[in-house]
């Protein structure tokens, strides 16, 4: 049941002294320099009330006055984007221009658009913001290392996108706030107003397009709140490599007691949060950071988890996080208790909390750790029950799987879903990729080959049987596997080679059993592993074949062999 989203009342102004007096009172807090951009910008500073770098309660106080928000019962906000509820990937496009167009990977991730359409949707975005009466503004970091950091400034007209950055970007201290400057990176969020579908290059209303000539991203036509925050790394996957020389990943990371770092690849539902989020070593971030000469660190001040199915067993941490400050968006709530029901995806199954990383109890604060990864894990959820839990990678192997990207979807995951659907996402990034896959995998290469870091690829997938007749591998033996390879265990163990994809997997390692380890003793129908094993080889070979041509022999003798 979806609810109406309407407060049933609005709190009436209790006029004292020290009412919103930073906010109400003031036309803007911005100064000099700063205050002649806006104007510079197109904005018309004596119509338009700027807020910029609003506290948690201000922006509360107006997403309820203006946007319907409510507050749960936990004290989140609940807010709502729309008719979009998640990213519009075909609409999203990079300006074609002269000091970025040797660099990008051109096609249907990185679509072409040309400087005059970007200039017409920048004014139509600036003149859209013109009309609200209130026009936030958030300045924040991306990156907690000050070295390689970008300053990045948000402009929108909702206060929920506002406090969304206010949680997604790292926050600066009153003082940085205060010598701020200029912004590396502008973000002119008019996402409720429609792009005009007639403009050239334009094949909807809506439009997310970024100029690294200018630095500036317009999004017009999405209200939803995670196209600022891949906007951003989009941004820091292009300059971190070409500017800095360092290598941004899509990657969740974490850090035991004695300085070692562990970076988590895997896509949606290979249970990288869940592995990452270990009570015995410390949160570095859940999904976007930087592998750089010094160290890693994260580049997001937040985390924006999926809520679907939430529950306080499950995932505590996370549950926890739902409190003051935190972002609840497109949760189905009890319009009485203003309880959110986590379970109910009658509005999306894409439903999110974004809230500052400081509200993980573990979290390593600064997210900065000045120690080199010792360990690589690349998560996949393997349906066809084929791949072993865990393998030890050689360095041409990840480099091969890293450019594969794999993992599968699941029947009932979507409809139309029959049997599992193998899904390839290079780089395990494959929607915010800048550079060509090729050059971020050279980059992880000569960084683990530098720093002796082991890579492990382990299978959060089937076993026994591919999915409808095996069994999902179950948590605790992958969490024990985990354990193996953050103390050591496995790298010592003794190994064995699997079949065709030639994947070295341990004999033996105590907790988990040894018909586990080895998929094909696993399976009852040997015949019918074997006929799984080659289907599934045989789809790595035909997504492989997109990268053949950009790397070297030994990476493609790397894959499975038929």
């Amino acid at each position: 049941m979806v609810y109406n989203h309407t407060t049933p009342y609005v709190t009436p102004h209790i006029l004292h002294k020290h009412y919103a007096q930073a906010y109400d009172a003031e036309v803007s807090n911005l100064i000099g320099k700063e205050l002649e951009y806006f104007s510079q910008a197109g904005f018309d500073m004596d119509r338009i009330q700027i807020k910029r770098n609003a506290p948690p309660a201000v922006l509360y106080e107006d997403a309820i006055r203006n946007e319907g928000a409510i507050i749960s019962s936990s004290g989140a906000l609940i807010n709502f984007s729309g008719k979009k509820t998640g990213r519009s990937p075909k609409d999203k496009r990079i300006v074609y221009e002269e000091t970025s167009k040797d660099e990008i990977w051109w096609g249907s991730v990185n679509i072409k658009m040309d400087e005059h359409t970007f200039e017409i949707n920048r004014e139509r975005a600036i003149d859209y913001l013109n009309t609200r009466e209130n026009v936030y503004v958030f300045d924040g970091y991306a990156g907690w290392d000050p070295k390689y950091r970008i300053k990045v400034r948000v402009i929108c007209a909702r206060a929920y996108h506002a406090l969304f950055m206010n949680n997604m970007l790292i926050r600066p201290t009153e003082e940085e706030l205060a010598n701020f400057g200029d912004p590396d990176f502008i973000i002119y969020n008019a996402g409720q107003f429609p792009a005009n579908r007639f403009t050239k290059g334009m094949s909807s209303t809506t439009s997310v397009e970024i100029n690294f000539k200018r630095m500036e991203m317009v999004i017009l036509g999405t209200e939803y709140a995670g196209e600022m925050k891949k906007g951003v790394f989009s941004v820091m996957h292009y300059l971190q490599p070409v500017k800095f020389g360092q290598l941004s990943l899509h990657s969740s990371a974490n850090v035991g007691e004695s300085g070692d770092v562990t970076l988590f690849f895997g896509l949606s539902g290979t249970g990288k949060t869940t592995l990452s989020a270990d009570p015995r070593r410390k949160l570095i971030g859940d999904d976007e950071h930087v592998w750089s000469d010094d160290g890693v660190f994260n580049i997001e001040g937040g985390c924006y988890a999926k809520c679907i199915n939430l529950s306080a067993e499950k995932e505590p941490e996370i549950f926890n996080a739902i409190r003051f400050g935190s972002v609840l968006e497109n949760v189905v709530y009890n319009p009485v208790t203003r309880v959110p029901d986590y379970d109910d995806a009658s509005i999306t199954e894409n439903t999110r909390c974004a809230y500052p990383i400081e509200y993980i109890p573990n979290a390593q604060i600064p997210c900065h750790v000045k120690s080199q990864p010792k360990n690589i894990i690349m998560l996949t959820c393997d349906a066809f029950g084929v791949l072993p839990p865990v393998a030890k990678l050689t360095p041409e192997q990840a480099s091969y799987h890293f450019l594969a990207g794999y993992t599968s979807k699941t029947p009932g995951t979507e409809d139309g879903v029959l049997e599992p659907i193998p899904t390839f996402s290079t780089c395990y990034s494959a929607p915010f990729i800048v550079l060509h896959p090729g050059r971020y995998a050279e980059m992880l290469a000569e960084r683990m080959s530098k720093n002796n870091v082991d890579c492990w690829l382990i299978n959060t997938g089937w076993t026994g049987g591919k999915f409808g007749t095996g069994k999902r591998c179950p948590l605790k033996y992958t969490r024990r596997i985990v354990d193996a390879v953050h103390s050591g265990e496995l790298a010592k163990a003794e190994y064995e080679t699997f079949g065709v994809f030639n994947l070295q997997i341990p004999t033996s390692l105590e907790g988990v059993p040894r018909e586990l380890l080895n998929p094909r003793l696993a399976w009852a129908n040997t015949e019918a592993f074997e006929r799984e094993v080659r289907k599934l080889a045989g789809m790595f070979q035909k997504a492989f074949a997109l990268y053949e041509s950009d790397v070297e022999e030994k990476v493609r003798l790397a894959g499975p062999q038929l």
